[in-house]
């Protein structure tokens, strides 16, 4: 049955060239929805992202709209999808990334899914689609970094900002619910919007959390190794929220990720047995999010690898010399 409420989906593009026909042709497609658009946002490119959308042939209702100058104390995708957001007037929001791929009735599923738990919000957490070496040693911590280390069912069910977890690849929430808790505006300069939109909604008492989403949707968030260490470079800092949150996470990955190796290798039962429970998680993760299992054995070089693009992310900041897609962060 067609979902009757209506939909709006928002896609910010900047230099999006390679991505947008596949993530218009991914959206077009969708089935089960009885009223939706597309409306994509093109964020001063400065390759042809803008004539590709133009070109595009729709099925369905579609709106192309120019970026407004970066007005200060914003950052880029944040300022995108509030401008995206101010113009729809659908119940739902659909925020989606171009390097998204969706399945054709991801939205709709999605939708019943925040229906059926009387949500407020919902992030379905697409598969990551991981080829060269450094993607498959880091990419598949994402998923296990929720699935496996955060409480979901209690975090969602007493609404614990602290706990939040979002991925803004793929975010749907309720229009109210956005414009009631201030929305993209509310969090304009901070790097690590999904996360602070989700914390903002439950601070404002809204219902909602991640959810697995690897049988909907998928996406491959960098194309190189400098990509990926640029990518992860402008926002690890915040991710744990100052600098002593970020000491903490690397006691805690090292105590749990890497030490165990290091005394199985020196002849610790306890060390193997250390080791063996932090792989088994790694491949019960893969198993359920459909992500890339064959680094699993490999969890400490991972770890290793992500506590050195937090410090390396930290004298960015420090620096003062951290940019995504030419703009300062």
């Amino acid at each position: 049955m067609p979902l009757p409420a209506s939909v709006s989906i928002l896609i910010p593009m900047r230099n999006e060239s390679a991505n947008v026909n596949e993530i218009l042709k991914s959206v077009d497609l969708q089935k089960n929805l009885e009223s939706f658009e597309i409306i994509t946002l093109n964020d001063s490119s400065t390759d042809n992202t803008s004539d590709l959308i133009t070109k595009f042939n729709f099925n369905s209702r579609s709106i192309a709209i120019e970026g407004k100058t970066l007005p200060t104390g914003w950052l880029g995708k944040n300022y995108a999808c509030h401008q995206l957001a101010l113009a729809s007037d659908a119940k739902y929001l659909v925020f989606i990334d171009a390097d998204v791929r969706l399945s054709p009735s991801a939205i709709s599923a999605a939708i019943k899914t925040m229906e059926l738990n009387d949500w407020d919000y919902i992030s379905p957490y697409p598969a990551q689609i991981a080829e060269t070496p450094l993607e498959l040693l880091i990419q598949p911590l994402l998923q296990w970094s929720w699935f496996a280390t955060v409480p979901l069912s209690i975090a969602q069910r007493f609404r614990i900002p602290a706990m939040a977890v979002a991925n803004g690849q793929f975010l749907i929430v309720k229009r109210t619910s956005y414009f009631i808790s201030g929305g993209h505006e509310k969090i304009k300069n901070e790097v690590i919007d999904d996360i602070e939109l989700a914390r903002l909604l439950l601070k404002f008492g809204f219902k909602g959390g991640v959810a697995e989403g690897s049988a909907i949707a998928s996406c491959r968030m960098y194309q190189s190794a400098t990509e990926l260490i640029n990518g992860y470079r402008k926002s690890l800092w915040r991710a744990f929220g100052s600098p002593f949150g970020s000491i903490v996470a690397i006691s805690l990955l090292t105590l749990s990720s890497i030490m165990p190796i290091i005394y199985a290798m020196s002849g610790s039962l306890i060390g193997w047995v250390g080791f063996l429970a932090i792989v088994t998680s790694r491949f019960i993760t893969a198993f359920r999010t459909k992500s890339r299992w064959e680094s699993a054995l490999l969890h400490p070089l991972s770890v290793a690898l992500l506590i050195a693009l937090i410090c390396w992310s930290w004298i960015g900041k420090i620096r003062g010399d951290l940019k995504w897609r030419d703009r300062k962060v």
